[in-house]
């Protein structure tokens, strides 16, 4: 991949990361709140709603940036196949990895972001504080296995059922996709693959947001989904469903049409 390509995914990646992150910012509250144990009104209803959005603001950028460099420097790497069937894999390690990189910005931010989200009355700047005070660098990574555990999955229904439907519509119309197809791709592709992993969401929410030294602070994925299903059943490991569903559609849809958009306009 050459340095201009790569330059230029890394910046489309960073302004389209930034437009959904500050855009959906409020479904995404609505989400944490009706996920966090203490319940949907406890954790501030929908009172305060841009609270922890400095926290998103800052580590948007370079969390997009670096899933997207990473995706496409490592597509261009693997062996390009003429059998179709394997092409969605060389997408699945693309993501994948570019998850695994991405996450060491994003769960940080995300922590702080989600602890805003259920305690409104505290400053971004003093819950960070407070986390390293209390916790220490490792706090403010409470929830990176979980983060991962649910990014991958997703990345994997995700890129490989956006570049299908792609070079689908692009089949279907003799020509490459324009930006706003490719948004639209985007938007199902998104929407699919945050229905079937929010589980995996519930469980990271419940990880971060966990008391230090309680049960789900250990970060055990498993014990934390079996916990909300003994506790609230289906409903409980489905929590914030819908919120997450619209955020991450409509979101799909603006970041990705959004990426193409800058990449093209880049090279």
């Amino acid at each position: 991949m050459e340095p201009r390509e790569s330059w230029a995914a890394l910046a489309a990646g960073g302004v389209a990361g930034v437009c959904v992150d500050l855009i959906f910012f409020p479904l995404d509250t609505v989400k944490t709140r009706l996920q966090s144990p203490q319940g949907f009104r406890k954790a501030g209803g929908f009172r305060g709603i841009y609270a922890g959005v400095p926290s998103t603001a800052i580590g948007s950028f370079p969390n997009a940036a670096a899933f997207f460099i990473t995706y496409e420097n490592v597509k261009s790497m693997l062996p390009h196949s003429s059998t179709p069937y394997l092409t969605p894999a060389t997408h699945m390690v693309a993501a994948s990895l570019g998850e695994v990189v991405a996450c060491l910005i994003r769960v940080p931010s995300e922590v702080v972001k989600q602890r805003a989200q259920v305690s409104s009355s505290s400053s971004t700047l003093r819950i960070l504080s407070h986390t390293l005070y209390h916790e220490g660098i490792q706090g403010l990574y409470r929830g990176y296995k979980s983060t991962v555990l649910r990014e991958i999955p997703f990345s994997l229904v995700q890129f490989p059922l956006w570049e299908s439907l792609k070079d689908l519509w692009s089949w279907k119309q003799g020509h490459v996709v324009d930006s706003w197809q490719s948004a639209v791709c985007g938007a199902f592709a998104g929407g699919f693959a945050a229905a079937v992993t929010t589980p995996l969401d519930v469980a990271k929410t419940r990880i971060m947001l966990a008391k230090a030294g309680s049960s789900d602070a250990s970060g055990n994925v498993l014990a934390t989904l079996g916990d909300v299903w003994r506790t609230q059943g289906l409903s409980g490991l489905f929590a914030g469903v819908v919120p997450r569903m619209a955020a991450i559609a409509l979101g799909g849809f603006i970041f990705l049409g959004t990426y193409e958009k800058t990449r093209q306009l880049l090279l």
